[in-house]
């Protein structure tokens, strides 16, 4: 396993000129829009506290940890959206930190719709415990020393959105970084590198009787070096309390999911995953929790069910 590990970091690392998505991935991305863009920040109109837990693969060791925590709010006017994110993300003896502050400016439109430009910038911490490596050859210096860098990030993105439709795109980190063991560099003689990511967001609620509500929503994402990712997603929501769906992604896995809405500020939602990807077979699944809660400005002011 030690072995398999050393290999995993390394194509992480870019090393022998490898690249795979390195941003980290949510099955239940639609209550966790603004780690994918900034300009979805405010847009539900009330203060809102996002707490998110994913365990990846489980039963292999080293596999990927995250955990995420947010807050945004919307000024008295709507008209402008601002919030604070903060993550920790492991796989193996790597360890990514960080915290972003997000700000979005709101355009409303007469149909109710509303059109928002959105900005974050922040910092990460990354870390890699490569002396700690069981390796075969001791004397390899590529693992003699450890790596611990602060990583600078700059994010943009656009969001529309009205009661029922949304769609965005955006680019949350516009910085593309250099690693070398001790530093962070722009040019070459690096040993790793990371790049852009592009998103794309979409969904919309159809109501096919008075109980019942279909939500599907997709997220699209690509980085240079891997293939275009697909996320395809529909929930069934019962009454405007209960919603149970599923989603694929592609060449990764099959997701179920449920969410209920335990009253008008409190949802709890969970996401079991299924690898179907070849490089990945002997694990357990994937667990995702998420919780929201939403304070409102004030008494009546927030509204329930809020589907995205």
């Amino acid at each position: 396993m030690k072995k398999v590990l050393a290999v995993i970091t390394c194509l992480i690392l870019g090393l022998a000129d490898v690249r795979a998505q390195q941003d980290a991935m949510y099955s239940q991305y639609m209550f966790n829009m603004m780690g994918v863009n900034p300009a979805y920040a405010g847009s539900r109109g009330v203060l809102s506290a996002t707490a998110l837990y994913r365990r990846q693969w489980v039963g292999i060791e080293g596999a990927p940890e995250t955990s995420t925590f947010s807050f945004d709010m919307a000024t008295r006017d709507n008209k402008v959206g601002l919030g604070i994110q903060a993550f920790n993300d492991k796989i193996g003896i790597m360890r990514t930190t960080g915290f972003y502050a997000t700000y979005a400016y709101r355009i409303r439109f007469e149909n109710e719709g509303s059109l928002a430009i959105g900005l974050q910038g922040g910092l990460s911490n990354f870390k890699a415990d490569l002396t700690k490596v069981d390796l075969i050859d001791e004397d390899d210096q590529a693992f003699a020393q450890n790596i611990n860098v602060l990583l600078p990030c700059f994010g943009a993105g656009i969001y529309y959105n009205t009661d029922r439709f949304y769609a965005g795109f955006s680019i949350p980190n516009l910085v593309k970084s250099y690693l070398r063991k001790d530093a962070v560099y722009y040019r070459a003689d690096v040993v790793a590198k990371k790049y852009m990511h592009f998103f794309f967001i979409a969904g919309y609620v159809f109501d096919l009787n008075e109980d019942l509500k279909l939500k599907p929503s997709t997220l699209v994402k690509a980085v240079r070096g891997a293939p275009v990712q697909w996320d395809i997603n529909a929930n069934l929501w019962i009454r405007d309390v209960i919603s149970v769906g599923a989603s694929y992604r592609t060449g990764d896995a099959i997701c179920g999911m449920a969410e209920v809405q335990i009253n008008d500020q409190f949802r709890l939602g969970y996401a079991y995953d299924h690898t179907i990807s070849k490089l990945v077979k002997y694990n357990q699944g994937t667990h995702e929790i998420m919780l929201r809660y939403e304070f409102g400005w004030e008494k009546g002011r927030v509204l329930s069910p809020r589907y995205f």
